[in-house]
């Protein structure tokens, strides 16, 4: 039989935090698809906050996200704009009542103290997974959204955060969001 102990302990760990999120009162009127949209539309970047991107990142059918997406645009928690370059893109943005809840949320309060129980080792095991999910990633057909300053195509240039796929500079904060287009630099 395979060794199943590392699935095991990811598994368990996804499910300590989807009861969590179950039991906490903020999010008795969200289903937990609802909220994985509102977690990835508060970390991504411009490329990526579309329906699509959602869809893609959830690995989930256009239908399901669609429906999620129109009952939280229904709650106040997202607004769909018209991109100004292609009027047949939509994107989505979170409102200020739904970067209020996530920071309410998270991290959630049970990992973030374990976490910070483990002192130096905690900081070596966020790194380790990093690792794992970037080997995860270059073996397999998934797309990468990872985070813009950790993509092949990430530049500086005179001073400022430059993406070298869309040859567009981009914001300060943009380095630390999550893109779509996102690819691991070459191995050596």
């Amino acid at each position: 039989m395979t060794d199943t102990h590392l699935f095991d302990l990811l598994e368990r760990l996804s499910s300590l935090t989807r009861i969590w999120f179950r039991q906490h009162p903020l999010l008795a009127d969200l289903q937990p698809i609802q909220l994985s949209a509102l977690m990835y539309l508060a970390r991504c970047n411009r490329y990526s906050n579309t329906p699509l991107a959602v869809t893609d990142y959830l690995g989930l059918t256009k239908g399901t996200v669609s429906q999620s997406l129109k009952a939280l645009e229904a709650k106040g928690l997202l607004v769909k704009t018209q991109d100004a370059h292609d009027r047949r893109s939509v994107h989505l943005q979170l409102t200020d009542s739904a970067r209020a809840l996530l920071d309410a949320l998270l991290p959630p309060s049970f990992l973030a103290d374990g976490l910070a129980r483990m002192g130096e080792q905690g900081e070596q095991l966020q790194g380790l997974l990093g690792e794992l999910l970037t080997q995860v990633q270059r073996s397999s057909d998934v797309p990468g959204f990872g985070l813009c300053a950790t993509c092949r195509f990430h530049r500086t240039v005179d001073g400022q955060p430059f993406c070298g796929l869309t040859q567009e500079p981009l914001d300060a904060g943009d380095a630390a969001l999550i893109c779509r287009e996102h690819q691991p630099p070459k191995a050596a």
